[in-house]
């Protein structure tokens, strides 16, 4: 395998201008991170008239907005029921309801602002890997249809029909979800703000952030913005920032693999409907075709770490397993990204002064997720209406044993990589 790295920064076709901080500056809100919900925060809040300044410290989506899978799943990883188990009844009904319209929202802001991103809305598959697969699935189809989702639950052959693979006990498919090319979506998002009016500084790590009288003082590249909001939308990417009170989550890597171009034969037989999957593992893989006919295959562990052979020798055997007819197609691209991964999987909104708010935490469920958090984010700061984000707002949140958990998933990933050859596992 020859690897060229990220395949989203080689497919990117959506183009951004910025510079570097250079100078002091003010303005009405500040975000710290172009992710999904930073650049989702600067686009709303630029739309509804504020003056904004998006920093980041790398490039835009940078973190895991630029190295996802790229499927525009609805609500959450948790089933429903788990949602109401840990929020309540009226908290957690609001947030299945407001995330069950998510993906309608990312495609509705690819289709406004012209974002070059490779949107397919033709839903997802959530695939049985197992019986016990099938079982969870079936709970999940019968909850979300309960909640209004207009879910399918498919059988075996028709999951062989629709994915080109006989390795799967069954389905579920959502028609809201699709797939994107995701940093071209969150480089779209980006490029909205800046025709908006909102300045967008590339390059430009914050070393402190201040509290004062009249709102904030953000230290960048050496020069201070002064706010009267901010936005901290790091996620799993954050670095130590000065008198900012940092975000507390379990860190998951997921790693992904993909081909070059099938020729219109191979292509003809694998996701000849396009819709991105993943599957009912505890060690999660997933499986899906962009623009191009690239086949991608990806799963939780750190392929750039210690267990890079292991993870490696694992994809090669998936896709032979799934499509013995590809086995010998090799990878071109090779690369990982970073999960903040919650104790109880639901994201995070942390208060920590006046306008001033931390989101993270989407547990691997970004894309949807992230666009509402941003765009919630914004109301809040423009209309001071912390009631706006889809949860209730924390003043605190911590996470115990956060390295040790980290270290867990990953041995996790690398034991059942290395012992299960089965296909999905």
């Amino acid at each position: 395998m020859t690897s060229d790295g990220n395949l989203w920064r080689h497919s990117c076709r959506e183009e951004v201008e910025t510079h570097p901080l250079a100078a002091d500056a003010s303005a009405d809100i500040v975000i710290i991170g172009a992710g999904f919900t930073g650049c989702s925060a600067a686009l709303e809040a630029s739309q509804r008239g504020a003056s904004v300044i998006l920093l980041e410290a790398n490039t835009i989506a940078h973190g895991g907005s630029g190295r996802n899978v790229g499927l525009v799943n609805a609500g959450l990883w948790l089933p429903p029921d788990d949602v109401l188990a840990q929020m309540g009844e009226a908290d957690g009904s609001r947030l299945i309801d407001i995330l069950g319209k998510g993906p309608q929202m990312v495609f509705d802001r690819v289709k406004t602002y012209g974002i070059d991103c490779e949107a397919t809305q033709s839903g997802t598959l959530h695939l049985a890997h197992a019986p016990a697969g099938m079982r969870d699935l079936e709970n999940r189809f019968r909850q979300g249809n309960r909640h209004g989702a207009p879910l399918q639950l498919l059988d075996a052959k028709e999951s062989r029909t629709r994915t080109g693979s006989a390795q799967f006990h069954g389905a579920l498919l959502d028609p809201r979800a699709g797939t994107i090319q995701p940093l071209a979506y969150c480089s779209g998002l980006a490029r909205a703000s800046l025709n908006l009016g909102a300045r967008v500084h590339e390059k430009s790590p914050v070393s402190a952030i201040e509290s004062t009288a009249g709102g904030w003082i953000v230290h960048a590249n050496g020069h201070k913005i002064r706010a009267g909001g901010l936005l901290l939308a790091t996620n799993a990417y954050h670095e130590k920032i000065a008198g900012a009170q940092t975000p507390h989550y379990v860190t998951v890597s997921y790693s992904q693999f993909a081909t070059e171009p099938l020729s219109p034969e191979q292509i003809a037989t694998v996701l000849p409907g396009q819709e991105g999957c993943w599957d009912t593992a505890l060690v999660m893989s997933s499986i899906r075709i962009d623009k191009a006919g690239r086949l991608i295959v990806g799963a939780m562990g750190d392929a750039m770490g210690p267990g890079a052979m292991i993870h490696t020798a694992w994809a090669r055997r998936k896709l032979r397993q799934l499509y013995p007819a590809l086995a010998d197609v090799p990878f071109r691209y090779q690369w990982r990204g970073r999960i903040a991964m919650t104790r109880d999987h639901i994201p995070k909104v942390v208060a920590f002064g006046p306008s001033a708010y931390a989101v993270f935490g989407y547990s691997g469920r970004g894309i949807a997720p992230g666009t509402v958090f941003g765009t919630a984010a914004a109301e809040a700061l423009c209309e001071n209406r912390p009631d706006a984000f889809p949860v209730p707002v924390r003043q605190t949140y911590s996470e115990r044993f956060k390295g040790v958990l980290s270290a867990y998933y990953e041995f996790g990933a690398v034991m059942t990589h290395a012992l299960r050859p089965g296909p999905m596992g």
